[in-house]
């Protein structure tokens, strides 16, 4: 099975109990918190990759961590069972799974919106009102700035591209007058 199954799996067990909890949110904090911990500090990680050391040392080692974080009881026990399975490497993928399907519980998108300049803030409320009214969800915008696309803005939502930029109508425009 792969690891992306595998954290998918946990994620959405870990979403059904939150759900029930009312604590969808919270567990979205903590394992992005726990997850950015491990990730960030490169003796932590080496230590639970380590075979070296027993499972009773990286046992204490993950409570003591879990305490310092005060870490939910639902979380701290996703976080034992991880290392107990051997699995705990795929906890910033968990973290991200987990955090996809909680937006989706809460109805709530991040796309990303490049511009090819700096958009002022009612520029920016505007659209973000026209994908709010168009996807019928609420709308938590990242916004980029790329010059080379010399204007127009560019919005990704999950998968899909909508590309309003110039750089792409001149390629069009382009690829039109080569063809002929």
């Amino acid at each position: 099975m792969s690891t992306n199954a595998i954290a998918k799996r946990y994620a959405k067990a870990l979403v059904q109990l939150g759900s029930e909890a009312g604590t969808v949110d919270s567990f979205n904090a903590e394992l992005s918190r726990f997850s950015t911990l491990l990730s960030g500090n490169a003796d932590a990680s080496a230590v639970f990759a380590n075979p070296a050391y027993g499972i009773e040392a990286k046992s204490e080692i993950l409570k003591e961590l879990i305490a310092k974080q005060q870490l939910s009881p639902y979380v701290s026990n996703l976080l034992m069972l991880l290392l107990e399975r051997g699995r705990l490497s795929v906890l910033p993928l968990i973290a991200e799974s987990y955090a996809k399907m909680a937006d989706e519980l809460s109805g709530v998108i991040r796309p990303t919106l490049t511009s090819g300049i700096a958009l002022d803030a009612a520029q920016i409320e505007e659209i973000k009102g026209a994908l709010e009214k168009s996807t019928g969800k609420k709308v938590e915008l990242k916004v980029e700035v790329d010059p080379a696309l010399i204007g127009g803005v560019v919005t990704k939502i999950g998968d899909k591209v909508f590309d309003g930029s110039v750089r792409t109508q001149l390629a069009r425009i382009q690829d039109t007058l080569q063809k002929g």
